[in-house]
């Protein structure tokens, strides 16, 4: 493998090429972590005076493009995106913020913009990003305009976010510094390793060796280019470019579902990876060895290669369905039970089966790690063994559905016979109060027969639970049951942060209104002439008690 490493400045990095990322690369995911930093090793280096070296980029060439008289070269970013996007970022708000009075800064405002933008019929971009169909990056090199109403996905808001950020230390350093200064730093004193490679299959392998020991690149990526070099070193001719293709749609898929949500990216490997070993497990792989065991199970036939990334996706979108449902994601974060249920996702049952098995899965779950207090440590082999069963089909539904009810026998509802138990349902559990309230809330829909208020639960699903779960007698009280099951319920978070510290008899109005079942009667209760003190409060937590017994008894 023949390489030739240039070190340049980004003056001459960004002279004469234009960037593109390929939609099959994930979208742009720096956060306001990785941006500040970007900006204090901007500050440090013009402190200092050293020349600071910012990272590996590796591109592939694809062809050269005539603009006017200038040729440029056109290269797809397979790894370095994300500091490009943001120094072509930066170098716009800097270009929004150069006085136009002022006959030097004019000089550099129009070089900056004539790099940023081409004089051509197609105004000509220095970057075109991927997953940009609502324009918002577009339109900021283009205009300067930040157009937060037109971003459509996380990728959209994290670009206007990257804009405002940029602007605002731009706006920062022109306090005591220049801005010729700070474009004279970004230009000659930040620096990169630079490969530019013209073969496809070397491309890939490069970025694997290069990120090989887990610098700043997930696992899941590396997949991708491992599957990617995998296709280009066993295939040849027509059925190479068809396989890559393929492969390029899979990614691109993959990437559309998962937008910046990383955590799900990686548990999704991992989940792969797992369900890919040749024998029953006992516990989930990490992501290296999920990533290594994929690849191995690839081979090097155009079939398996793409049977795993199929399969890859496929996982990610059970994943994704997961993490969708409220309900489900509310019942655990507990990796190797999500094992389970992802399991079920994949087994494309019909759907009266899945509703069936996951809310089996769902009920045992929920008592063992919500009710029973399971942390990371209980069930393990239990769950991971099964869910390896399910998702290779190894069991039909009525087994499954045993196997989920037999990991949970041993968790039984006397846990809730202790007098303390529903004393303090707020400190550390507000996760499974909001989800124990919903499922009551629920309940109490069905057996009054009138129609559940999914409108105001996606208000409260949608933030913070603690900011949702509501204190009947205000914790400003100092009262013992504060935190008493039967004093805690639910309202939407801008309702719950404007009662702030109010009596029961004043907020009873508002709970009445509120279209929450369980609230609702609660008001209705203290207008009747209830007086809410502890009293009323075991009284209301018997009810939901009761309620519990019910649902998640044996």
């Amino acid at each position: 493998m023949q390489l030739n490493p240039m070190h340049l400045k980004i003056s001459t990095l960004l002279g004469g090429r234009l960037f593109r990322i390929p939609e099959y690369q994930r979208a742009y995911a720096w956060g306001k972590r990785q941006r500040v930093d970007l900006f204090n090793d901007i500050l440090d280096v013009k402190r200092s005076g050293r020349e600071h070296f910012m990272a590996t980029l590796v591109t592939l060439a694809k062809d050269n493009r005539l603009i006017g008289a200038d040729e440029y070269r056109t290269v797809e970013i397979v790894d370095g995106q994300q500091r490009v996007t943001t120094i072509v970022i930066l170098l716009k708000a800097i270009e929004k913020n150069l006085d136009e009075q002022d006959s030097k800064q004019e000089k550099i405002r129009r070089e900056i913009a004539e790099l940023l933008v081409k004089d051509d019929d197609y105004s000509l971009i220095l970057l075109q990003t991927n997953h940009d169909s609502s324009s918002v990056f577009a339109d900021y090199i283009r205009k300067g305009e930040i157009n937060f109403a037109e971003a459509k996905t996380a990728a959209d808001l994290n670009v206007v976010d990257a804009a405002r950020e940029c602007e605002a230390f731009v706006r920062e350093w022109s306090r005591d510094k220049t801005l010729i200064d700070l474009v004279a730093t970004i230009r000659n004193q930040l620096s990169v390793i630079y490969h530019e490679i013209s073969d496809e299959a070397t491309v890939y392998r490069v970025f694997e060796v290069l990120n090989s020991r887990g610098l700043d690149v997930k696992w899941i990526d590396k997949l991708k280019s491992q599957l990617m070099a995998l296709l280009f070193e066993h295939l040849e001719g027509g059925s190479r470019a068809e396989a890559v293709r393929e492969m390029q749609v899979i990614w691109q898929d993959i990437y559309r579902i998962l937008g910046l949500r990383g955590d799900l990216g990686d548990e999704a490997l991992r989940f792969a990876g797992t369900l890919a070993l040749s024998s029953r497990p006992n516990r989930i792989i990490g992501q290296e060895d999920a990533a290594t065991e994929l690849a191995k199970v690839a081979g090097t036939k155009a079939q398996t290669i793409a049977a795993v990334g199929s399969r890859l996706k496929a996982v990610v979108q059970a994943v994704n369905t997961l993490d969708q449902n409220v309900r489900l994601r509310a019942v655990t974060k507990i990796a190797h039970a999500r094992f389970v249920a992802t399991a079920i996702l994949l087994r494309k049952f019909e759907p009266d089966v899945e509703r069936r098995l996951l809310g089996t899965w769902e009920r045992v779950t929920f008592r063992i790690f919500g009710l029973g207090g399971a942390d990371t440590r209980h069930k393990v082999g239990d769950y991971v063994r099964l869910g390896y069963v399910i998702g290779t089909n190894g069991i039909d539904s009525e087994e499954i559905d045993a196997n989920i009810t037999e990991i949970g026998k041993e968790y039984k509802m006397d846990v809730i016979d202790d007098p303390k138990y529903w004393f303090n349902c707020y400190d550390g559990w507000t996760e499974e109060i909001r989800y124990l309230l919903f499922r009551y809330d629920e309940y109490l829909a069905a057996s009054a027969g009138i129609l559940f208020n999914s409108t105001e639960w996606n208000k409260i699903w949608a933030d913070d639970a603690a900011r949702s779960i509501e204190h009947i007698k205000p914790q400003s009280s100092g009262v013992a049951y504060v935190h008493h099951l039967g004093n805690l319920t639910m309202l939407p978070p801008k309702v719950n942060s404007m009662l702030q510290d109010k009596s029961p008899d004043v907020k009873a109005a508002t709970y009445r209104n509120c279209g929450l079942i369980a609230t609702r009667a609660v008001g209705e209760a203290i207008e009747m002439g209830t007086k809410w003190n502890e009293a009323a409060v075991r009284e209301r937590t018997s009810r939901i008690e009761a309620f519990v017994r019910k649902e998640w008894g044996d």
